[in-house]
Formats: structure tokens, sequence, C-alpha cells
């Protein structure tokens, strides 16, 4: 069995959509990041960088209990456990992680400080969000050109790669990102948003109580709170 530590963000719904998609069986366990469970020791244990989503797989390679988190490391894990969504082939799989690494490496980090920016920095400043709603962009160029060649992100094939960026496009115009204005970006969403198994996904702790932001939650989140934790 696996226990899965998540809240309902796009890297929380990677995990969601993975394990749907693979049929895995899981239990979910929410860390409401906005009143702090992150910093749980019980959490900590599991997840030493206080980021949701992480977890443990009870029946891990050699039988016995794993842990894990980092959610492209768990896109791989549960990947290879199931034998599903990352190509056997080498070149074929070294795409798929490829495309992997541009999302953890790019459009997360990415389209995250443009969000944060845009919505929940106390005092918005021109530069970072002109800075990063424009590198959000030009990451969503990138992807509408590669989609333009291929019905999903390194091929024919519906892969992790796919998964790991498509919850950071949902809301992308939080983001300043206008899908419509890159229609095979917007093919590819229409078609992943679709799916089953990422219906299903997106309702894992959909009833999550999400108001507006308070100062007290921001510290939390981004501020000064989580430096007392140290």
């Amino acid at each position: 069995m696996i226990d899965l530590y998540t809240w309902p963000t796009p890297n929380g719904h990677k995990l969601h959509i993975a394990l749907e998609e693979m049929g895995l069986a899981y239990t979910v366990h929410a860390v409401n990041i906005r009143t702090g469970e992150q910093f749980q020791p019980e959490f900590l244990a599991i997840s030493p960088n206080n980021r949701i989503p992480a977890l443990v797989d009870t029946d891990g390679p050699d039988g016995k209990p794993i842990s894990l988190f980092e959610s492209g490391a768990m896109l791989i894990y549960l990947a290879e456990k199931s034998g599903k969504l990352l190509p056997k082939a080498a070149r074929e799989r070294y795409a798929t992680l490829q495309w992997l690494m541009w999302q953890m490496g790019g459009v997360g980090p990415m389209f995250g400080q443009a969000n944060h920016f845009r919505a929940y920095a106390k005092d918005p400043q021109p530069y970072p969000i002109e800075r990063y709603t424009n590198e959000s962009n030009r990451l969503a160029r990138v992807l509408d050109k590669q989609l333009a060649q291929h019905a999903f992100v390194t091929g024919n094939d519906y892969t992790i790669a796919d998964i790991a960026i498509f919850p950071w496009i949902r809301g992308s115009e939080k983001r300043g990102v206008d899908i419509a204005t890159y229609p095979n970006l917007q093919r590819w969403f229409d078609t992943i948003n679709a799916r089953p198994a990422v219906e299903r996904a997106l309702k894992v702790l959909a009833d999550a109580v999400n108001p507006p932001i308070d100062d007290k939650q921001r510290d939390i989140m981004f501020g000064a709170a989580q430096f007392a934790q140290r």
C-alpha cells in the first residue's frame, strides 16, 4: 500500500494523477501547508525539505517500506513500480526524463514564482511580476512548439512527463499565461483534462478549504514562520 502525504497543489496533483493512471492503491493523508502541518516531525521524517508531496510504500523494491520526497523522483519510482508511463526503450526513456527535468527545473519554479508575485506577495512589485510572467510565457512557447510536432510531450505516447507538466498549466491565467494563444498547448491540455483518471485525481482533496490567504498563513508558507522551525 502507498501512503501519500499531499495537498491539492500542482505538485500534489502530479502524484494524484500518476497513481490514478497507474491503477495503484493508495491512501491519502492531507498535509495542510497553510497551517504548518508540513513542519510536523512525523512529516519531516519522510520529507526533510518540508514540502509536499511525499510517500511511503510499504512494499518497496526489496519488499520493505521505502519513503520518498520530490515529485519527479516519485513519478519515476511509481512508473518503474507499475511498469507504466515511462518507456523502456532507451531513446524514448531519456526523452521522457528530459522533459520531466524540464518541468522540475523550469515550469515549476518559474510558474510558481509568477503565481507568487502576482497573487501572494504582500507588496506586488512590477519587476518580479514582469520577469516571471515573461519567463512563464517563454516556457509555454517552448512547449507549444514541441506539441506542434507530437500528440504528447515526447511523442505519440502519454508519459510521466505529461503528468508532471499538466497540473502547472491548470489555472495558467494566474501566472499570466493565456493558453488559448498557444493552440497546440490548448489541444494537449484539453486532451489530458478529459482523461477519466485525471478527472478522478483532480477530485482528491478538492473539498479542502482554500479561502484567500491571510498574513499568518503567508508567513507559514513563504516567510518568517519557516525560519522559526529551524
